[in-house]
Formats: structure tokens, C-alpha cells, sequence
């Protein structure tokens, strides 16, 4: 049963590419842009990596730390980061369990091969640990700016 907009966040912790084991509740009183990407250096998860680390700064002035998850090893997300001088955290979800939690380790279909994956999903937690909006399926161009707007919107002070 996958969360729903309104309930506290579950709670959970993981290896994060600062180098040390980032629980969600270590964000509390800041509203938290959560998002889940299938591939570190693919082109889409470059893509949305990228609009988030252009809009940093943005987050930031809105009190809004930005998490990307993905099931690579730390390493990988360590070369994704140098590469693309990313300014945010990179959790490290290789068992999927927080991809569960958040019902988006799907069933995927590429050139015919099935196979588990993550779907593209966002979802905004706010200073309280509440689930406030979620995005599923996230088509890359413009989600960012869309998140950012909804932020500014709705959790701006």
C-alpha cells in the first residue's frame, strides 16, 4: 500500500554519497524534494539531475533540501556527482526497500525485455515529515520548474 498525500513520510535510512547514513527525519523542519531516478548517466536521469542542480539555490532560498535515489552503488553516484559537480545528496537504495516504500520499484518493459525498475517519481515532504505532493511517472522536460513552482505555491513562507 503505497503512501498517500496527507500521511507522515516513512521514515527510513540509507547510504548517502557525503559519505555517512542519511535518515529522512534528519530533514525535519525543511521541506524535502524526494526524487527517484532509474540510472545514474543516462540521458533523462542526467537531464533531471542537471534542472535540480540548476535550481539549487532556488531549493535552498525555499528551505528545500533535494535527495535523489536510485539503486546504483555509492561509487557510481560518486562519478555521477564529480561528472556533473552535482550539489546535492545521492542515496543509495541497492536492496530497492525505500523504492518499495514508495511504490515505485515497477515492472518495466524495454524493447520487449521485462524487468524491475524504478519509475520516475518526485514527491515533496514538508517540514513536518507529511507527504504534501507526488509526481508518478515524471516525464523529465519541465518537472523540475513544476516542482519548484508547487514549492514557492504551497510551502513558500
Amino acid at each position: 500500500m503505497a503512501i498517500q498525500i496527507g500521511e507522515q513520510a516513512p521514515d527510513f535510512e540509507l547510504p548517502a554519497s557525503n559519505g555517512e547514513q542519511v535518515k529522512l527525519s534528519d530533514f525535519k523542519g525543511k521541506n524535502v524534494v524526494l526524487y527517484f531516478y532509474p540510472k545514474d548517466m543516462t540521458p533523462g536521469c542526467t537531464t533531471e539531475a542537471c534542472d535540480f542542480k540548476e535550481n539549487h539555490q532556488s531549493f535552498s532560498d525555499l528551505n528545500t533540501v533535494i535527495l535523489g535515489v536510485s539503486t546504483d552503488p555509492l561509487k557510481r553516484h560518486k562519478k555521477f556527482i564529480d561528472k556533473y559537480e552535482l550539489p546535492f545528496i545521492l542515496l543509495a537504495d541497492e536492496e530497492h526497500q525505500v523504492c518499495e516504500l514508495f511504490d515505485v520499484w515497477k515492472l518495466k518493459k524495454n524493447f520487449g525485455k521485462e524487468y524491475m525498475g524504478i519509475e520516475r517519481s518526485t514527491f515533496v515532504i514538508d517540514q513536518e515529515g507529511k507527504l504534501v505532493k507526488e509526481w508518478r511517472k515524471v516525464k523529465v522536460k519541465g518537472h523540475v520548474d513544476e516542482a519548484l513552482t508547487f514549492i514557492q505555491e504551497e510551502l513558500g513562507e
